[in-house]
């Protein structure tokens, strides 16, 4: 008689566990379930130079078709973080349980300045990047253990980035010391990040900090006074995303 409640008591638990596990609900909304998945982004983006120099850059600029000097030397020249934001789509293909690969075209809407500092100026001169950017990235995504609703994870990949719009354009008869820089307008990165994977019941949220640091020089070359004491410069990006999928 024993024997037989211990065996009633255990196929009880066993049935009760698997009945369990089928009510239970796909926390995530099953994103991590399928192979092929897809989502949509939000991000706050900061971008500034890397500056290298020409050794003259201290140097006046000589203007020949005024035949003399419009600027004095200069004291320095720097980049600072200039905000903006970012929205997106997700591409995601499971490779395995910890391995994913991920596509997430973005549109960028963030501005970049570079200041201008000189001795007999009692304001410095910043020259704003007006730039709108369509950012094509495609990364590797390495995922830990999912630890009840939590999993982190680390990410690494390249992307293309392409300006559309007129940030370049400048009228041909514009006086010199009114022109800014430009930049070429498509040019490749590397980036690496880190995030969390949160997941809800229905959805999956993912907060995600992203450093972005371009290939090569940006600069379009000009004979002008901001772009002349300029050798090469480097877009570097700092991106913080909330990630639906």
């Amino acid at each position: 008689m024993i024997k037989t409640c211990y065996v009633t008591i255990v196929l009880f638990l066993v049935c009760s566990n698997l009945v369990l596990a089928q009510s239970a609900p796909a926390w995530g909304g099953g994103a991590d379930q399928n192979d092929l998945s897809f989502g949509f982004s939000f991000g706050y983006v900061n971008n500034y130079y890397k500056i290298v120099k020409k050794p003259s850059w201290r140097d006046p600029y000589f203007d020949p078709g005024v035949n003399r000097y419009i600027t004095d030397s200069l004291n320095s020249i720097n980049s600072h973080y200039v905000p903006g934001f970012s929205v997106g789509f997700l591409t995601r293909y499971r490779v395995t349980e910890h391995l994913e690969a991920r596509i997430t075209p973005s549109l960028v809407f963030s501005d970049r300045s570079i200041t201008y500092t000189y001795p007999t100026v009692a304001e410095d001169v910043t020259k704003q990047i007006q730039t709108t950017v369509v950012d094509f990235p495609v990364s590797i995504k390495l995922k830990s253990d999912r630890i009840d609703n939590y999993r982190a994870y680390i990410l690494a990949g390249v992307k293309y980035s392409q300006s559309i719009g007129k940030g370049n354009s400048q009228p041909a008869d514009i006086d010199p010391l009114q022109k800014t820089i430009k930049n070429v307008s498509g040019y490749g990165s590397y980036e690496l990040g880190l995030g969390f994977d949160i997941y809800f019941e229905f959805f999956k949220l993912s907060p995600e900090i992203k450093l972005s640091n371009s290939f090569g020089n940006v600069l379009v070359q000009e004979d002008q006074p901001f772009s002349a004491p300029i050798s090469k410069l480097s877009l570097h990006t700092i991106t913080f995303s909330l990630i639906f999928e």
